[in-house]
């Protein structure tokens, strides 16, 4: 199965407790902040479908597990039929006994389990929010495709989805779209690691003096 993660994202960068003002219970005041329109909604949607398994951090399944855990089995929401029928594991040390059907705890060599779980047939194993642990994929190489849905917002404060300090990657844009409220959606696929200027500054000046003279 290709891995995937999907992101709301605000226009700093910005994850936290996107859904509502008590999503996240670290302090943040600033909760309920992403807004879809018909034609964003549909594109998550369209996402879940393609679903065959779900791979989730504590926190992120928590939000999940009372959410959309609570909706009816037989709701006609794809969101909500692909969590109820399709398997969802868990990477977690502190979670015992889950109570959402279908769900696996992974609590022990997380690297060699996830890659076990990619090997199987499938379409996709999706992450949903679960930013540690989009970090942690990223830096383990885990990745096939990120999803971004970026909201018209700056929060100015929250925990942002790529710390100030950490690894860098190069990556492939393979879809981008705007839609009627300002959402902008962009689809990525890791390529490696970034090509770095060599240019020094006096080698710029040299060519603008040059060029611009």
């Amino acid at each position: 199965m290709k891995l995937t993660t999907t992101t709301q994202l605000s226009l700093d960068g910005v994850m936290q407790s996107p859904g509502g003002p008590d999503e996240d219970d670290r302090g943040f005041t600033r909760g309920g902040w992403a807004h879809f329109d018909s034609e964003s909604g549909e594109f998550v949607d369209q996402v879940f479908q393609r679903a065959d398994a779900f791979l989730f951090g504590r926190k992120t399944y928590d939000v999940f597990a009372y959410s959309w855990g609570a909706a009816p089995k037989t709701s006609k929401s794809p969101i909500a039929a692909a969590l109820h029928t399709k398997p969802k594991y868990v990477v977690s040390s502190t979670l015992h006994n889950p109570e959402w059907d279908n769900t696996k705890v992974l609590s022990a060599d997380f690297a060699a389990a996830i890659a076990n779980l990619k090997a199987q047939p499938g379409r996709e194993i999706q992450v949903h929010g679960s930013g540690q642990l989009i970090r942690w994929l990223f830096q383990n190489r885990l990745v096939d495709e990120m999803n971004l849905i970026i909201f018209p917002v700056i929060l100015g404060q929250g925990i942002r989805l790529f710390p100030d300090v950490g690894n860098d990657f190069a990556l492939q844009l393979v879809e981008s779209s705007v839609k009627p409220n300002g959402t902008i959606i962009q689809v990525y696929r890791p390529k490696g690691n970034p090509e770095y200027s060599t240019v020094t500054k006096e080698e710029t000046h040299n060519m603008f003096k040059q060029n611009f003279g």
